[in-house]
Formats: structure tokens, sequence, C-alpha cells
């Protein structure tokens, strides 16, 4: 207990520790000698020394401890008879091209892989993207891929 204690305020024993060997060091170079002549210098460091500690303290409070990620796994079943649905393609009107898209999506590949792979610019992988999401009526990659497995798009 007394080592996690020790571990857990590390910094401030060092920053303890420090201003203890620098008072030393003062009352070692005559304290009425320093102060006399050197009065403007020591109150400077004083606010130097308190605001580097204030910076410090507020630096860690807000750079805490940092929310981890959470993978989720699904468990996907293909349906080995799988028969594209025209009629429902037809009935949204989704071009080739978005249905390209959709598949790629699907795939798990990001805009930028579809881009490249389908030898256009990412803004054009943007704007298809986006025609999906509003035709399937759907806000996220993983919605579209749900109803479009659901509606028979995509295998």
């Amino acid at each position: 207990m007394t080592f996690n204690l020790l571990q857990r305020n590390k910094q401030s024993i060092i920053y303890g520790v420090s201003l203890a060997g620098l008072l030393l060091l003062l009352k070692w170079l005559e304290w009425h000698f320093v102060i006399i002549n050197n009065a403007v210098e020591l109150y400077t460091g004083g606010i130097a020394i308190v605001f580097t500690a204030l910076g410090i303290w507020l630096a860690t409070k807000l750079t805490g401890p940092k929310l981890k990620t959470v993978v989720v796994e699904k468990e996907v079943f293909a349906d080995p008879n799988f028969t594209f649905n025209r009629d429902v393609a037809d009935k949204l009107r989704l071009s080739n091209r978005e249905l390209e898209v959709l598949q790629l999506i699907a795939n798990g590949l990001s805009n930028r892989q579809i881009a490249d792979r389908l030898f256009v610019s990412l803004n054009t992988i943007k704007t298809h993207t986006s025609n999906l999401f509003l035709k399937l009526e759907v806000e996220r990659r993983t919605q579209a891929i749900e109803k479009a497995k659901r509606l028979h798009l995509i295998p």
C-alpha cells in the first residue's frame, strides 16, 4: 500500500524534494544578501514556479484518463441463396455506381479505399454515400448495410 501511495504521488514528492533543495540552497547563499540585491528576480522566479506548478496540475487534470474504445462484434450470416432484388433498387432509384459503393461499404472499406478502388475522387464517394443514406433513409453506414441486406440489395 505504501508503494502504491508513493507511486501515485510521485510528482508531488519530486516537486517537494526539489523545493526543499532550493530552500536549502537559498539559505546557504545567505538570505539577507540575496533578498536585498535580487528582490525582483526572486519574486519573478517565485511567480514562475507557481505558474509552472499550476500549469502542470492543470495539464494533468485536462489530459486525464482517455476513454477506451469498445469493439462490438456481431455475427453476420451470408445467405447462400442470395438473389438481387432489382425491383427494390429501381423503386429506390439506386444507380449501379451507388450499388457498387454500397457493396464496398459492406465489405468494410473506408471512403478513401473505395475512391482508390473505383478511380474517383473522395468527394465523389462522399456524394454517393450521402445519396445512399438519403435513399435508404438511414444515418450510418451500419444501418445502410443492414437495410440493404434486408431488402436483398447486397448479400
